[in-house]
């Protein structure tokens, strides 16, 4: 048993629970549902999902009740997101701070090296573990953490801040104070006090991808925030927790995208648009500016307003919109054509009611 896998007795006496299966079986690590591989533990809210996690074979889900007729361990606790945090945590122990500067223990390309005119510059920090590759260049203030990997014909503008465990592949460039891999906006609330959700995970960017200045990608709960090979990201877009953009998408300035959400390849998204959480866009998919997205789009069709609907649709409303003022006018006419006879009317009924009144006097 290599120094990464435990028993699944262990784990379960690790978070408390009931083991249901073979204490002596080995489990080699820990991933979402969506990332889960063989050997590995996972963890369900619900059982929606049982089907994914034993095609993927995984060695165990922890769950908070037992499943019935599911041929898998299970580690049954009553809170097993906080108890899949704590295993997350047993496979990936923290490690202390790093000191300033580069540490022994990084590997650095010799084209990346200080001095050279592609190179490591002044005032850089690199952790431990840390795997920069061939012809990069880090710029002044770059704060690279424990266990990144950056891979060839990297540039990192000054002030960029890599989190722990982030991923670069080849030939990435992110522009000046962008940070990836901080801590998600995520909180859970008991007893009338907001408690911080595990941020346990990390931002994996593939090859070819463009970050523009004060961008924040913000790590997975467990698993990856990934953007997709050749996507292009503007300054100061948002990017949430356990997001999976697709490859050679177009985020423009000002996007705000929350937890959880997809999107397919070559998705446009304007400047100032925002997403809702457990949002999918499919493949082709076109946002406007400014546009609000509250469900799932479909690929191939272009997307307006807020809600946002597709490009037909709002021209209609922008088209009755603009003939809002010209409908009123109508309608305060028709109003003075009925309510002209209906006082005349009101008026002749009394005028004859004193007549006859006279006539009987």
């Amino acid at each position: 048993m290599d120094s990464r896998s435990t028993l699944l007795g262990e784990l379960a006496s690790l978070v408390g629970g009931q083991l249901i299966g073979d204490a002596n079986a080995v489990c080699r690590g820990a991933a979402p549902l969506y990332e889960v591989s063989a050997g590995e533990v996972t963890f369900l809210d619900s059982s929606r999902g049982v089907e994914s996690v034993v095609e993927a074979g995984a060695v165990a889900v922890v769950v908070n009740q037992p499943l019935p007729d599911v041929e898998i361990h299970q580690i049954v606790v009553e809170h097993p997101h906080d108890a899949f945090a704590t295993i997350v945590s047993h496979f990936q122990p923290a490690a202390p701070p790093a000191a300033a500067a580069i540490h022994p223990s990084a590997t650095i390309d010799p084209t990346a090296v200080l001095g050279c005119d592609v190179a490591i510059e002044a005032n850089v920090t690199i952790g431990r573990g840390v795997v920069i590759g061939d012809r990069c260049r880090l710029m002044p203030g770059v704060v690279v953490m424990d266990q990144v990997r950056i891979g060839d014909d990297c540039v990192l503008y000054p002030g960029v801040t890599l989190y722990d465990r982030t991923v670069l592949e080849e030939r990435v460039t992110v522009h000046a104070g962008s940070v990836l891999g901080a801590f998600g906006f995520g909180y859970k609330t008991r007893e009338g006090r907001h408690h911080r959700a595990p941020q346990l995970g990390y931002v994996h960017i593939e090859a070819d991808v463009e970050i523009g200045a004060s961008v924040t990608i913000d790590r997975g709960t467990f698993g990856s925030t990934r953007i997709g090979t050749g996507t292009k990201i503007d300054n100061q877009v948002m990017i949430a927790h356990n997001c999976q953009i697709g490859r050679h998408n177009l985020i423009c300035s000002q996007v705000g995208i929350a937890g959880s959400c997809r999107t397919g390849d070559h998705v446009i998204l304007a400047g100032q648009v925002g997403l809702k959480d457990h949002i999918t866009l499919g493949e082709g998919a076109i946002v406007g500016a400014q546009a609000g997205v509250m469900e799932d789009l479909a690929g191939g069709q272009v997307y307006l307003g807020s809600p946002a609907t597709t490009q037909r649709e709002q021209m209609q409303i922008m088209a009755i919109q603009r003939r809002l003022p010209e409908m009123r006018r109508a309608i305060k006419t028709l109003e003075r054509a009925v309510e002209t006879p209906v006082a005349d009317s009101r008026t002749r009924e009394q005028t004859d009611g004193a007549g006859s009144s006279r006539c009987v006097a």
